[in-house]
């Protein structure tokens, strides 16, 4: 970390420029920060020798801030903020602070948390940003490296021991097929394997290793990405798509398909959240993880 420049300023100045740029007065800046207008008059000019521009030019009567003014007090408003948090300990307020996070998700994750995320922490006037990304076989790497601040994930024991991790809802498996198919209720293992289905590629193959376990292998006509995808691909066809329940059920409305229960070997299953144990204390990071766990906390209840 390069702090040359900061151990040569007076980072007060700081403070001076911002409250004389939101009053434009030096009267009313002095007053704001208990100063005489003398005291005001030279800080606000030792500013201007530590940035060697005029930052603030009167005209008019008034303050107009210099190009390199209003790029400073653009930062500042960001900084000045998280800096007077970081030093009063108070909490992360997602309505005054502008902040994205990142999040490694499924296609399945990011449907049943986003609306609810949507609904109760993203209000309108929220500076919040929740940017959700495709799963990758790098997701954890990027945890560790700052690339992600969190991964909505299976428990399927692949994560890394050095990692935080908390539990958000339990899941389990049904099979979406076409209405013309002679099942009902819950298929054997017998009747599944008879069957062709469509396959979940990349990080999505929790099914491929419940059957693993079973010494068993299905045969998939097709591969695809997305849950959602597979689902509406049965319909007409003797295709079978094993899926999430809940994601199953919130698709129930396609025509021309229904859902059984899968084979008794397919165990339920446990979604959790990630992240790396140095955003632990952070406060905006426990504000991103209280609402996960509040959302999944309502998802299991569903």
């Amino acid at each position: 970390m390069h702090t040359t420049q900061l151990r040569q300023a007076d980072l007060n100045l700081l403070i001076v420029f911002a409250v004389m740029a939101e009053e434009r007065n030096v009267s009313r800046a002095a007053t704001r920060l208990g100063l005489t207008q003398p005291a005001m008059s030279r800080a606000l000019q030792r500013a201007r020798d530590m940035f060697r521009d005029d930052l603030l030019v009167r005209t008019r009567g008034t303050f107009q801030p210099t190009p390199l003014g209003q790029r400073l007090l653009r930062e500042l408003e960001v900084i000045l903020p998280r800096l007077d948090q970081l030093l009063s300990g108070t909490g992360f307020d997602p309505a005054r602070e502008e902040l994205t996070f990142k999040i490694s998700a499924t296609d399945y994750g990011s449907s049943m948390v986003c609306e609810p995320l949507c609904q109760k922490f993203l209000p309108e006037d929220s500076k919040i940003t929740l940017n959700f990304v495709p799963r990758s076989d790098a997701e954890f790497d990027q945890l560790e490296h700052g690339q992600l601040d969190l991964v909505l994930r299976v428990d399927d024991g692949k994560a890394p021991s050095n990692l935080s991790s908390e539990f958000l809802f339990d899941e389990e498996f049904v099979c979406v097929m076409a209405q013309e198919l002679p099942y009902s209720r819950r298929l054997t293992l017998k009747q599944y394997l008879s069957e062709r289905h469509i396959g979940m590629s990349g990080a999505q193959s929790l099914p491929e290793r419940s059957l693993a376990l079973a010494g068993v292998k299905r045969n998939c006509a097709m591969m695809v990405p997305y849950f959602t995808a597979a689902i509406s691909a049965v319909a007409g066809t003797n295709f079978v798509a094993t899926v999430p329940r809940r994601i199953a059920e919130s698709e129930a409305h396609r025509p021309g398909v229904k859902i059984l229960r899968a084979p008794t070997e397919f165990v339920p299953f446990q979604y959790m959240m990630f992240w790396h144990p140095r955003m632990n204390t952070d406060a905006a990071h426990t504000w991103l993880r209280s609402a996960m766990k509040t959302v999944g906390q309502t998802i299991g209840t569903k």
